[in-house]
């Protein structure tokens, strides 16, 4: 009996120490010093947007980790939130419950305000692809103001309907969080049967949209700088390849911490710029063509026009985080209203007045449209605002590529690329600098900003921003949703799946199109 005591209280003074050891280094980890690895924290990009850690099914709650069985211990690694798997030993339990990072994700991790996460949502929505809105206008006239208008408030309402995926009722008819990621909702809605059929599905499109988007950044830089010096003796393609000469060391990136210093001065440049180029607007609005406004579309090019709305309001991959790490989610639904109206008021605005001063010769990237005595220096700013933000969508689609082919344990395809103390493999570099390659063939053969951005809106914009949540949401919680949201389910799943479609036709015959006239060049 006192052998028996003795071991009792042994297990719970290890228990004991155990936890204070896990919460002390889960603190250090927070303070930027770790034990296991060199790596750093990505920062808000990693743990926010990309809730790696969640999709990995490492959120673990430390309270609990004495409900398991009689004498079991908790993890000794409290800085395991942060390092990628393979290079860091592994928790002896990596379930969802017996662990340490829920409670690092919920009370170390600072919280963020509704304004501040109205701030990342901004954004995510009022980036540098609202220069091609114009261009959609030219072909929808009155009707893309209105598909301005009616994606708002389908982005708006699917973002909410995917975060009420996230919660369940529990026993005592408390509404809880159950989920935390996209990929946690796909995967519930696939289970029992292929548990992780919707999660990869979720994955594939995030990395074809994350590396559509690279393409866009590198296409749009090597057209800014043609345009802004027409007398050099340099062709688009040549651009091209000089920003991704400049973009190549992305591949040694191991985190953010630097190119995430410069991501608001960028944000407010571009806000600078689009009101340089309104100002420019209203300064001709005698000479604006209303006339010029169509109240038909061109039938074979307003598909690629719904792509390019839908891909400027794209932010649903990103939300169940920025939601799980507000201070207050009540708040959520407000922010998201009035995040949506704002950008619905700017877009429609900034596009509607750029269509008109230049009418039937707005161009694919409306700075091409400016005087070429000012031209040059905004499309600079713009050029700089594209090369710093191609390490962001760069660095997630690597993460996802790697957690899922090489980092993913017995189910990985290919052997870990990284060694034992952490660093990245040779061959490992090697493919990164593939990864930027690509995105400098597919922009040299397919230099079209239009096309690739409505190719991409229509097939991973609207498929995570219309489609998946509706269907997501009609599945999980459709015991306990009234006829109205059971109509508007349906409705945006018909509809946004039409648009899609249509779209994805119509750029792809473009592409292809262009694709040939590049080759036979």
């Amino acid at each position: 009996m006192a052998t028996l005591l003795r071991s009792k209280l042994s297990n719970v003074a290890t228990s004991v120490s155990n936890k204070s050891q896990a919460k002390m280094s889960g603190m250090f980890a927070r303070m930027g010093f770790q034990a296991a690895t060199d790596e750093e924290a990505v920062g808000f990009a990693h743990c926010d947007d990309l809730d790696m850690e969640h999709r990995q099914g490492l959120q673990m709650d430390i309270l609990k980790s004495d409900g398991g069985e009689e004498g079991a211990e908790p993890p000794l690694e409290g800085d395991i939130h942060y390092q990628r798997d393979g290079t860091g030993p592994l928790p002896p339990s990596a379930s969802k419950e017996g662990g340490i990072c829920s409670e690092l994700s919920g009370q170390g991790k600072p919280k963020i305000t509704a304004w501040e996460a109205g701030w990342n949502v901004t954004n995510a929505i009022q980036g540098m692809f609202v220069l091609g809105l114009p261009y959609a206008i030219l072909h929808g006239g009155y009707l893309g103001l209105f598909l301005i208008i009616f994606a708002a408030v389908v982005c708006c309402y699917t973002g909410k309907i995917l975060i009420a995926c996230l919660y369940e009722e529990n026993e005592d008819g408390e509404i809880v969080r159950v989920r935390d990621s996209y990929v946690d909702i796909a995967n519930a809605c696939c289970a029992p049967r292929f548990p992780t059929l919707g999660g990869r599905i979720v994955n594939v499109a995030q990395i074809i949209e994350l590396v559509m988007t690279c393409i866009l950044y590198v296409v749009v830089s090597g057209n800014l700088m043609y345009n802004s010096f027409p007398n050099l003796p340099v062709s688009q393609k040549s651009w091209s390849i000089i920003a991704t000469a400049v973009l190549l060391p992305c591949a040694f990136l191991k985190n953010l911490k630097a190119v995430s210093k410069f991501s608001l001065l960028c944000t407010l440049a571009h806000f600078v710029i689009n009101i340089l180029v309104i100002a420019y607007c209203l300064s001709r609005a005698r000479d604006w063509a209303w006339d010029k406004v169509k109240f038909y579309i061109d039938v074979k090019k307003f598909p690629i026009s719904i792509g390019i709305i839908v891909f400027s309001y794209t932010s649903q991959i990103f939300l169940p985080s920025l939601e799980g790490n507000m201070q207050n989610p009540k708040e959520f639904h407000c922010m998201m209203n009035w995040t949506h109206i704002a950008a619905c008021i700017l877009k429609g605005l900034f596009a509607l007045v750029a269509y008109l001063t230049w009418a039937d010769e707005t161009k694919e990237v409306i700075t091409d449209n400016l005087p070429s005595t000012i031209r040059a220096v905004v499309n600079i700013f713009l050029v700089a605002k594209a090369l710093l933000s191609y390490p962001l969508p760069f660095f997630a689609a690597v993460e996802v590529l790697e957690r899922s082919l090489f980092q993913d344990g017995n189910r990985a395809f290919f052997p870990n690329c990284y060694g034992g103390d952490g660093r990245l493999k040779s061959w490992g570099l090697t493919l990164r600098c593939a990864l930027v390659v690509f995105t400098l063939l597919m922009a040299i053969y397919v230099p079209h900003f239009a096309l690739l951005m409505g190719l991409t809106g229509s097939l991973t914009g609207a498929g995570l921003c219309f489609l998946l949540p509706s269907l997501f949401h009609l599945k999980l919680l459709w015991r306990k949703l009234l006829w109205h949201h059971v109509f508007f389910d349906v409705a945006i799943f018909v509809i946004g799946g039409i648009c899609s479609v249509s779209g994805f036709i119509h750029s792809l015959e473009g592409l292809i199109e262009a694709f040939r006239t590049n080759a036979e060049d």
